[in-house]
């Protein structure tokens, strides 16, 4: 017998709190745990773009043959387009190659394990806080994870200068995980003047950034939100992107996401790439079609990509209002501690400030979920559930 012999594991911190909503059985309960985007109505939407595009491939598709082991050829492009912009000399140098994979925690696996198998970087720098699955993702992949700070509790603002000086003492060869746009869990983004500062210093020691790019045009807009990877991507020579479309095109269940390499020259990140796809390879064989073909038909159809673009824009500016709003409404409920912060950070999530002991109390007296960091999913707030959180929080303090 060897199954008796399994300890049980923990509950996810996320998805673990989402089993936890589900079996609570009052009425009025909210969840902002989970990072998924709901609507004023409290739900999570298929994007008339999609159910369109949808339509396209359901009169013309023709197999359901395999792919190539990096995926639809027209997605892996449009995911360049993106990432990139117009003409950017990466793309130009052709020194830039693309696979998907499924979902962003899909392509920071392959790009993990890829690192770890074929280079000698086996030391992460992730930012403190961070994402809480890319420790689990990392430790995963046999890599050394060390932090560099990033968010100071007492201003409720990033803290740069320790992040530069915590950097500064990786040795050539690290990688850094950097957050594209949208930081998850703060929502604190840095400056134009910040990514080049941090360009240089990877260029200087020698670092390989590696790119968590999962909320693209949620931050302020599709092209500005990638300012920061396209500065670092004109300094630096080499650095990888796992980016994902289950936010910015509200496709969650299709897992699409995609792996950038980008070397020093062509013949150099061809060689890299293969053992790319050698890893997916070995792992999933190759990746599913549908999602990519969701996404490549939408940007390559102006009219689709127009109507992305709005609803993406109507998504953005919908979160913008509930962080105004919850702000507000905590002040109406006469709490007087300085929530402001909260409406000065970007994409679906804030960090709140609040302690273990208070979000426990969120959970066990109001039904009010959020993960015990503080992390607050502002995309799961409406003007409905404002008054039930706030008044909620406002109890706690």
């Amino acid at each position: 017998m060897i199954f008796t012999q399994v300890e049980l594991a923990p509950a996810d911190p996320i998805l673990g709190l989402t089993d936890a909503f589900k079996a609570d059985k009052r009425t009025g309960k909210v969840n902002l745990g989970v990072g998924i985007y709901k609507n004023e109505a409290g739900l999570t939407p298929i994007l008339a773009s999609v159910k369109q595009a949808e339509a396209k491939l359901l009169a013309s598709e023709e197999s359901k043959s395999y792919l190539g082991i990096e995926g639809v050829q027209a997605y892996n492009d449009a995911v360049q387009s993106l990432l990139f912009g117009a003409g950017h000399q990466v793309v130009k140098d052709k020194r830039a190659l693309t696979a998907q994979a499924p979902g962003g925690t899909g392509s920071l696996r392959v790009a993990a394990e890829f690192l770890a198998r074929n280079t000698k970087s086996k030391t992460i720098w992730v930012s403190n806080p961070t994402w809480a699955n890319h420790k689990n993702i990392f430790q995963s992949a046999s890599l050394e994870i060390k932090e560099y700070r990033y968010y100071k509790a007492e201003t409720h603002d990033k803290d740069f200068d320790a992040m530069v000086e915590d950097l500064s003492s990786a040795q050539a060869g690290d990688l850094v995980l950097l957050h594209g746009c949208c930081h998850n869990p703060t929502g604190i983004d840095l400056t134009q003047a910040q990514w080049k500062t941090i360009a240089q210093l990877c260029l200087k020691q020698e670092l390989v950034p590696l790119f968590d790019f999962a909320y693209q045009g949620f931050g302020d807009g599709v092209d500005e939100d990638a300012n920061g990877l396209r500065v670092v991507a004109d300094t630096v020579p080499e650095l990888i992107i796992a980016n994902s479309f289950s936010k910015n095109f509200g496709l969650y269940n299709e897992r699409i996401g995609a792996v950038t390499l980008v070397g020093d020259s062509q013949e150099s990140v061809v060689k890299a790439f293969s053992q790319v796809k050698s890893t997916i390879r070995g792992n999933y064989s190759n990746p599913p079609a549908h999602g990519a073909l969701i996404v490549s038909t939408i940007l390559g159809d102006a009219e689709l990509k127009a109507l992305w673009e709005r609803e993406l824009k109507e998504m953005r500016e919908r979160i913008a209002k509930m962080r105004t709003l919850f702000v507000e409404t905590l002040k109406s409920e006469g709490v007087t501690q300085d929530f402001s912060f909260i409406s000065r950070q970007n994409g679906m999530f804030s960090f709140s400030g609040l302690t273990k002991e208070q979000v426990a109390q969120l959970k066990d007296e109001h039904g009010v979920y959020i993960v015990g960091s503080g992390r607050i999913s502002v995309a799961g707030m409406t003007k409905e559930n404002m008054p039930v959180i706030c008044k909620a929080i406002a109890s706690v303090l």
